[in-house]
């Protein structure tokens, strides 16, 4: 996210900021002393309590305007790992979009001499052994240009990393100025940015978890898989849009993110090294899966094999064992290809030389990703636990009704 009247970091790397202009020069105390020049010396710990605690409630609390809680699990570049003390630096406009000076305010950030501020919301949380996080605020405006969405700036210090680095801003799925445009231009680091609220009275509560070193240039613990399918935990589904062969939407393109994306979702894809015999245990198991949880999942097969490829013919291969199968709640779907361009599928990076792939969501967020997966009991277990972990209290919360 580009900064209106500042910019927080230029570029990171572990080991050093290097900003728009070099190596950031070190201060002697950057608890008190005001960096002269955020690009390249970013004011991450000006006025940092001595204990920040893992709940914060910023001074944005106070003010009139739609009161968030920004809430999740900070983990370890594994992405399975709850993070121990990982410390996050917020800070945001008020309601107004601007950069609020209040020389009052215990956290007030005054203008130094190149008129750069964060302003006075803003604060830090440090995870405990959960790695959860909370933060209370009021939701930011955008700039008074309207150039760019409402959004809150992160950045985090790890334990064993020396410097700290910025992460995606957290951004409002609701919000118009967050186009496809600006979609398409996140870089998900630590993982996707996008905030999908659900009410809870009157407070707004948006879930985002942090994956340590996601998408960081150098990152020098990075843990990705070593063979990688698809997007990897943390980051959006991108919408795309299959044939539906069988079930709810058959005969239609319809996305399955876009219609079916607010609670959980699995997409199970298979490409040229189809096993009709696992594919259909899976199927079997899913449909079951699909029954007991009712209208809180929706799982869809994704069949992408691109060899004798007919769309006609492979729209009744599919009708035929959705009907063998009896299947009455997942949905049977296909593209020409895990690289097809038309139907966006190529974007979601769907690896076509593996076996499976499986992409579990909740809000349209990865929860979960497995590739070569055999229809074992274990194996069945895994998806069941996965969507178990994610079910909280704010699960089967609606969506709040927006006012642009």
């Amino acid at each position: 996210m580009k900064l209106f009247i500042h910019t927080l970091l230029c570029t990171v790397f572990v080991g050093q900021f290097v900003g728009c202009v070099g190596q950031v020069p070190k201060e002697k105390d950057p608890t008190t002393t005001l960096s002269q020049d955020f690009d390249t010396n970013p004011p991450f710990y000006y006025k940092i309590p001595n204990q920040p605690t893992a709940v914060d409630t910023s001074a944005g609390w106070k003010v009139n305007g739609q009161k968030i809680l920004l809430t999740g699990t900070v983990y370890e570049a594994n992405g399975t790992t709850a993070a121990k003390g990982a410390l996050l630096y917020y800070y945001h406009t008020n309601p107004q979009g601007i950069y609020e000076v209040a020389p009052g305010e215990p956290l007030n950030m005054p203008k130094n001499s190149l008129g750069q501020t964060h302003g006075y919301m803003r604060g830090w949380v440090q995870t405990g052994v959960d790695g959860t996080y909370e933060i209370y605020t009021v939701l930011p405006g955008s700039y008074p240009n309207r150039k760019e969405p409402a959004h809150v700036h992160i950045s985090v210090k790890e334990p064993n990393v020396e410097t700290p680095y910025y992460l995606d801003d957290f951004v409002f799925d609701h919000d118009p100025l967050l186009t496809s445009i600006e979609r398409n231009q996140l870089k998900n680091r630590g993982g996707s940015g996008v905030i999908r609220f659900v009410q809870h009275e009157n407070l707004w509560v948006g879930e985002r978890d942090i994956y340590l070193g996601r998408n960081i240039p150098n990152y020098p613990h990075t843990m990705d898989p070593k063979i990688r399918s698809g997007k990897l935990m943390g980051e959006d589904i991108t919408s795309f849009t299959p044939y539906h062969a069988f079930g709810p939407d058959a005969g239609t393109t319809v996305c399955p993110i876009c219609k079916y994306g607010w609670y959980h979702g699995i997409l199970y894809f298979v490409g040229a090294k189809a096993d009709w015999s696992a594919i259909k245990k899976w199927l079997q198991f899913l449909e079951e899966e699909s029954i007991a949880r009712d209208r809180s999942l929706k799982v869809y097969f994704v069949y992408g094999n691109p060899n004798n490829y007919d769309k006609a013919q492979r729209f009744e291969m599919l009708k035929a064992l959705g009907a063998e199968l009896n299947l009455e709640h997942l949905a049977l779907t296909f593209v020409p290809s895990f690289t097809d361009t038309i139907s966006e599928i190529d974007k979601n990076q769907i690896n076509p030389a593996v076996e499976n792939t499986f992409l579990m969501y909740k809000r349209s967020k990865v929860i979960g990703n497995f590739v070569n997966l055999d229809p074992t009991p274990e194996n069945f277990q895994k998806l069941r636990k996965t969507l178990d972990a994610s079910v909280n209290p704010w699960f089967y919360l609606s969506a709040p009704t927006y006012k642009h």
